[in-house]
């Protein structure tokens, strides 16, 4: 039933550490039978930004073969996994610009019915995660669209504690994702496969 559905990651990530998130949920998608789409979105800063800090030429250039999002990523999708740094409280600019060129396919209705999830980092500790992911939410209850969370449906997340979907604090872009912000987007990625399995199952039938 998994191997039938399609899921989209669709993130944004400056200096690497959403981007290794995103990783993790491909992983864990494709380990639940998904066919899996990895896309970025399109950056926005100007090149003397980016060069001003070493850490975001960098992962510009490690990610430089990863495919740009594209509206058509989401009609394809059955399953839409979004992943973005905190920007006080709210996603990246970056996505939001990608999010704002959904109106067509929105006014089509071809973003209803679809699995949506999500995941985050922030550079310190209270630094805006649940706020972040429930601001895009808002987003998926536009679209029509099923948000699937992690919640407490597994041990793993009593230590993880975020039941919006998996979170992670970089300190100032320092710290990796650690096994526990792995596994809690791992979980987040397993379970909109799960129901985004049933979901169109039962559309199907």
């Amino acid at each position: 039933m998994a191997a039938q559905v399609k899921v989209a990651v669709i993130y944004y990530s400056a200096t690497g550490i959403t981007y290794q998130m995103a990783q993790a949920a491909c992983e864990a998608a494709g380990d639940a039978g998904a066919e899996v789409r990895l896309r970025k979105v399109r950056e926005l800063a100007p090149d003397e930004a980016i060069r001003s800090n070493s850490g975001w030429e960098a992962h510009r250039l490690e990610t430089q073969n990863v495919d740009e999002a594209q509206p058509d990523d989401l009609s394809w999708a059955d399953v839409v996994i979004f992943g973005s740094p905190t920007r006080y409280g709210l996603i990246a600019a970056q996505l939001k610009q990608f999010i704002d060129t959904t109106g067509p396919l929105w006014a089509q209705g071809a973003l209803a019915n679809k699995v949506y999830s999500a995941f985050t980092s922030t550079a310190t500790h209270h630094g805006g995660q649940e706020s972040t992911l429930l601001s895009l939410f808002h987003v998926f209850y536009h679209w029509g669209g099923i948000v699937v969370a992690p919640g407490y449906t597994d041990p793993s997340q009593f230590v993880a504690g975020n039941p919006y979907g998996a979170s992670h604090t970089s300190n100032n872009g320092e710290t990796a994702p650690d096994h526990v912000a792995l596994a809690a987007t791992a979980l987040t990625a397993k379970r909109a496969v799960q129901i985004g399995a049933a979901l169109k199952q039962g559309l199907a039938g």
